[in-house]
């Protein structure tokens, strides 16, 4: 099959395919828990312990997967993910007990591993070098509508054919959709020079710039790990915490339904307005969105929900393509793709753990419950404080 030529078909085809592989698994447990456990005598909580389950095997997987894009390109890897999700979907849609559930999303742990935004960030990168953030802002622009997309396509086909019919429908959609889309991606990838790929790795004998890009990725694995915190724990309490501000359920869901909006709003301003900046610029500045409006939130009350609900889009919305452009401007497109696995890991263990923990602390502290995750955001605008702008840059 034939790979595109122009930059906009690459983008439009990989966050197409996406959009799939975010729907039919990041996004599936909201829409098909319930009915899922009820089938098998199980209860939603052990439907999520095991999509947790997934997001640590997603967590070690990554940096495997990272390095094998930077040594072979990016399109078998995300071709691979796409039969995994599909095995993985179809082991669910089978399932009569614990055994088939667990190795399904075992199975879907491993594709996320491989087949989410840090794999085709890194296949970006091979294919682009420098000048990949502007396909990452176009893939995270697309894919962006996953959940608006996936749950209620989910909620449909749980509807018309049960919750079996709905995991083999997306595993059609892997097989007849994604794959082919990801096999119009350009096989090759840059040549990196022996100078960057030395820098990168310290052999030019520079041990102190070495171990000063050592702390950078310390920081940055920090500082996404403290993002997909946030920004899991808003995805599962955002209307119950509302509701403890004093909204009602009608304006806590509608001030929800604000955050897909304003996540794609921020990310078309950050292609646009703010491609000038370097990106760890845009990164300091949506760190302080979440914080902003929580203290919206803490002041007005229930009249603050929308405010908080779009500031906290809008930071994540920038938030997601910084963790593609930022290290890609900070370390350069060599090692790319093992960079990306090293930082993203942490933070998607941590994310296993966000709805627990930020469940128990709205549970005893209510509405003040948000100052953990603000707490944590600054937390984060401080260690990107701690990372330097390359001399004389203002954008990569």
């Amino acid at each position: 099959m034939a790979a595109p030529r122009s930059t906009t078909a690459t983008v439009l085809a990989l966050g197409t395919a996406q959009t799939v592989a975010w729907a039919s698994s990041y996004y599936l447990p909201a829409v098909l828990a319930t009915p899922m456990a009820r089938d098998l005598s199980t209860s939603p909580v052990e439907i999520f312990a095991a999509f947790s389950a997934a997001l640590v095997v997603s967590a070690v997987i990554g940096p495997w997967g990272g390095a094998v894009i930077d040594r072979r390109g990016g399109r078998g890897v995300l071709i691979g993910s796409n039969l995994i999700f599909a095995a993985g979907l179809a082991c669910l849609a089978l399932a009569q007990g614990t055994v088939l559930l667990w190795t399904g999303w075992l199975a879907m742990g491993l594709g996320m591993g491989i087949g989410l935004y840090e794999a085709a960030f890194a296949a970006l990168a091979c294919i682009y070098g420098r000048e990949a953030r502007s396909p990452i802002t176009g893939i995270t622009l697309i894919a962006g509508f996953a959940s608006t997309i996936g749950w209620p396509l989910s909620a449909l086909m749980e509807a018309q054919i049960g919750w079996r019919g709905a995991c083999l429908g997306w595993a059609g959609l892997h097989l007849f959709l994604a794959l082919p889309l990801n096999c119009l991606l350009p096989s090759g990838h840059i040549a990196i020079s022996a100078p960057a790929a030395a820098v990168k790795t310290g052999q030019d004998g520079d041990r102190a710039e070495a171990r000063k890009s050592r702390w950078v990725m310390v920081l940055l694995a920090l500082v996404f790990a403290i993002t997909w915190f946030n920004s899991t724990a808003m995805a599962a309490h955002l209307p119950r915490l509302l509701e403890a501000a004093g909204a009602t359920t009608a304006v806590a869901v509608a001030a929800g339904a604000l955050i897909g909006p304003a996540q794609v709003a921020a990310r078309l301003a950050e292609f646009t307005l703010m491609r000038q900046l370097h990106p760890l610029i845009s990164a300091r500045l949506a760190t302080l969105t979440h914080p902003l409006g929580a203290g919206v939130l803490l002041a007005l009350g229930a009249p603050g929900a929308y405010a908080f609900a779009f500031l906290h889009g809008a930071g994540n919305g920038v938030l997601t393509i910084a963790k593609g452009t930022l290290p890609l401007a900070l370390f350069g497109p060599a090692g790319y793709g093992l960079t990306q696995g090293l930082i993203g890991g942490p933070g998607r263990a941590l994310q296993a753990a966000a709805p627990l923990l930020f469940g128990l602390a709205l549970d005893r502290w209510g509405v003040q419950a948000i100052w953990l995750t603000s707490g944590l955001a600054l937390v984060a605008f401080l260690m990107l404080l701690g990372v330097r702008l390359p001399k004389g840059e203002v954008h990569p």
